[in-house]
Formats: C-alpha cells, structure tokens, sequence
C-alpha cells in the first residue's frame, strides 16, 4: 500500500479560457481548500490566452498564486500539461476554473491516493447536473471503453481527479493538447493497469459559455478508438473482423441459395476479415514486442 508522507506536497493545476466572471471566486474556494490540507502545496493557474479581462483578474492576485500565462489559446490539454511540468510537488489535482467541481473535495480525494493510482471525482453524486446531450453522448463512449477496454469506468473525463506527476510524465508524449486530455490518461493508465478509484461528486451548472462543442463527441470517439488500438489492438480488430466474415456467410448463403453463384462482394468480405484479422494480430505483437 502507498501512503502520502508527510514530506509530500500537492500542485494544483487550473486551466484559465475567458472565465472573467468566475475565476476569482474559483480561486479563493481552493485556497481555502488549500488550507485544509496538512501537506505542503501550491495553486498554478494556467491562462490559455484569455482576451475577456480573465488575465487582469489573475494579476491582481498573482501574489497568492503561481500564475502561468500561455501567449495564444493552445487548448485545455496543453495547459495542463504546462502547468504539470512547472508542478513543484509530485501528487497533481486538476479542477475546472468554472464552478462546476465541488473542490471541497479535494482532500477526500487525496486521501483516496493512499491506496490507488489515480483517484477521479466521478460526476455520479446526487446533485450532478449535466444536459441530456451531454449525459447522452457520455453514456454511449463510456459503455465503449468499458467494451473496449474490459473494464468499468465511472466517469471517463471527468476534469476533477489526482494523479502522481511521474504517472502523467509517462504518458505526456500521448496526452493531447486539447478536451481529450482527462479521456487519453483514464484509458492509457487502465490500459497500463493502473489502479483508478471513482469517487462520486456533485456536478454544478457552469459559469459562463461551455468551451466543448457537440461536434466534439466525434472526437473522443475516435480518441477511445485509438487509443484501444495503441493499447490492445485485438480488442479492436477482432469483433471487426468476426463481424465482416459474419456478413460474408450470410452473403454466401445468399449467393448459394437464392443466386446460384458466388459474387464479388462476398468474396471481398471474405477477404477483408482475413486483412483486418492480420492487421490486429500485427499490431498485436508490435505491442506487446513494446512492452518488452
């Protein structure tokens, strides 16, 4: 079992976009968090390229804070994983700067970090308010990934978790610069057989505009994808390729049956099961010819 000693500290790190209206109650709710917490620690906010008056706000409290300020908008992953290389401490928390998150439970989290690897505030509580769209589009690429990956995830992407430094270190060539950063580090440390505890949290409607776009469901889609086949590949390419011989049987009973002769198309289909099958079992063994 790991424990938190007592020579250990905390940095927590916040992405800053155009949030002049919040940010500054959302900072002195952590710092009085902070207070709370008996190990040393730090608050780094990261300003990606605010033009709403959010980096005037932040100055005028820059004395309480590490403030870090990114010339241009680079995106929500990119400012984490700025502010996770200025960490001064090795346990990292990560929370919105737009009131959704109950940051009073950060130190319930951090005792969780006792005996895993990650702890997630998991959006599940009593009083999570989240739109039926998003619920929606939450609940279908989380049943994916708990498809994909074996396992049971809570809460995907949730913006609200602590994790080790040298954990995020590890993966930081993969985390993406933008919405998928919470969503590539919950698959790559499953997939790595990190230990994930979910927590649940209540959820708060936001301040302000929401910076994802529906547009973006598209996108994780395609993340979890990937990053199924970066991780175990067989997962993947397998029911695929059963699926495809599948329908080329039904297109051959069909062919012999009813046609009498054997067609293209279901010899293609026969033909792209064993392709996407080879392709799996390729980029199976370069996996695991990784791990080694």
């Amino acid at each position: 079992m790991k424990n938190i000693e007592k020579n250990e500290g905390i940095s927590i790190v916040v992405p800053v976009f155009n949030e002049v209206s919040c940010v500054t109650n959302v900072i002195n709710n952590l710092l009085n968090v902070l207070e709370t917490i008996a190990i040393p620690n730090e608050l780094i906010i990261v300003d990606d390229g605010s033009t709403d008056g959010t980096e005037d706000c932040l100055e005028e409290i820059s004395n309480r804070i590490t403030m870090i300020t990114h010339s241009q908008n680079r995106g929500y992953g990119a400012a984490l994983k700025t502010g996770i290389r200025h960490a001064s401490y090795p346990i990292i928390a990560i929370t919105d700067a737009d009131e959704t998150y109950p940051n009073e439970e950060l130190p319930n989290l951090l005792n969780w970090l006792k005996k895993y690897d990650m702890v997630v505030g998991s959006r599940t509580g009593e009083q999570a308010q989240i739109s039926l769209v998003k619920y929606s589009a939450k609940w279908l690429l989380t049943k994916l990934a708990n498809y994909l990956l074996e396992d049971k995830i809570d809460d995907i992407n949730s913006g609200f978790r602590i994790f080790r430094k040298k954990t995020a270190d590890k993966f930081m060539h993969i985390l993406p610069n933008r919405f998928s950063f919470t969503t590539t580090i919950t698959l790559a440390m499953i997939s790595d057989g990190y230990r994930i505890k979910y927590v649940p949290i209540n959820y708060f409607k936001r301040s302000g505009k929401s910076k994802i776009k529906p547009i973006d469901a598209m996108g994780f889609l395609i993340l979890i994808i990937r990053m199924i086949t970066y991780f175990n590949p067989l997962r993947f390419f397998l029911p695929l390729a059963l699926f495809l011989f599948c329908l080329g049987l039904t297109r051959l009973c069909y062919d012999l049956f009813w046609l009498r002769n054997l067609t293209d198309s279901t010899t293609l289909l026969f033909l792209f099961s064993l392709q996407v099958s080879l392709i799996g079992i390729v980029a199976d063994l370069v996996v695991k010819r990784k791990d080694f």
